[in-house]
């Protein structure tokens, strides 16, 4: 195997964040990319390489991989895969094209004394009502009462389709017992990534949330930015307001604490997105 770093993506305070494995592209099979995450003790595993200068700035691809398969998109897999790179350039600032499996898109990155901050355009947002018997499916899988659900839930794209479920209280949410291979049947009957459950953010923005995407080979994700992005594109689009910006915690039940940052603003174009966290090398070898 080529050298791993294995990066803490989305800290919480310089504690906890989403371990990711990062490495060079090399001639893996896809089977072989899919067992790396696994034997490395990571939910993810991305794979960065050079494609040259774009628009002034150096290009990459990244490809995704859970236990399951390939993803089309990956947030902290993004965020981690950025900071290495800004680790390896140099300097204190980095900005870069990247290329996944269906578009191209910029990323940020500032490097700090310990750590990288790290953020991206997670690309445009679709919205639309969850309907009633996905709704339902979902909220069986996830053993939650009707009452515990509040406000709209919504099933949000940024690359795959998944439900955003607001719950009532950050104590609802942490008292969630998933029956895994219920809410697995569910996602895959309505072609969903998955379930992500948040509490309604503060006046501050703040708010906590678990996402669940056995689907993919991951019962709970310690930190999903595309998620929390996409968390972001619908409050901005159910309230009305020009601009929104929230931080949002998880990995609390996992003992890997967590926090995700990002912002949606309405222009000409519609409603775009940034999203992205703090990233700490955690090993390499």
């Amino acid at each position: 195997m080529p050298s791993v770093v294995i990066i803490d993506a989305c800290q919480r305070q310089g504690r906890g964040g989403s371990p990711t494995a990062v490495l060079d592209e090399a001639s893996f099979t896809d089977e072989e990319r899919c067992r790396i995450p696994g034997e490395l003790g990571t939910s993810h595993a991305v794979f960065i390489r050079a494609t040259g200068v774009e628009g002034g700035r150096p290009s990459y691809s990244l490809r995704f991989f859970t236990a399951e398969g390939e993803l089309p998109a990956c947030g902290h897999g993004t965020v981690a895969a950025l900071a290495l790179l800004a680790i390896r350039e140099g300097g204190s600032d980095h900005h870069a094209v990247l290329c996944t499996t269906n578009r191209s898109f910029e990323g940020w990155a500032i490097r700090n004394r310990d750590s990288v901050t790290a953020s991206f355009d997670p690309g445009p947002v679709k919205l639309r009502v969850a309907q009633a018997p996905e709704l339902r499916a979902v909220t069986a899988g996830l053993g939650l009462a009707d009452e515990a659900v509040v406000g709209n839930a919504c099933v949000a794209s940024n690359g795959r389709p998944r439900l955003l479920l607001p719950v009532r209280s950050r104590a609802a949410l942490a008292d969630l017992s998933p029956d895994f291979a219920l809410l697995r049947t569910a996602c895959d009957r309505y072609s969903l990534l998955g379930c992500y459950t948040y509490s309604i953010p503060d006046r501050h923005g703040r708010a906590a949330a678990r996402m669940f995407a056995p689907s993919i080979g991951v019962p709970e994700d310690i930190a999903n930015a595309n998620s929390t992005a996409c968390l972001a594109a619908h409050l901005l689009d159910t309230t009305g307001a020009q601009t929104v910006a929230i931080e949002v915690e998880q990995g609390d039940t996992l003992g890997r604490p967590a926090s995700v940052l990002a912002s949606a603003r309405r222009g000409p174009a519609g409603i775009t997105t940034r999203v992205g966290g703090v990233a700490v090398v955690r090993d390499g070898h």
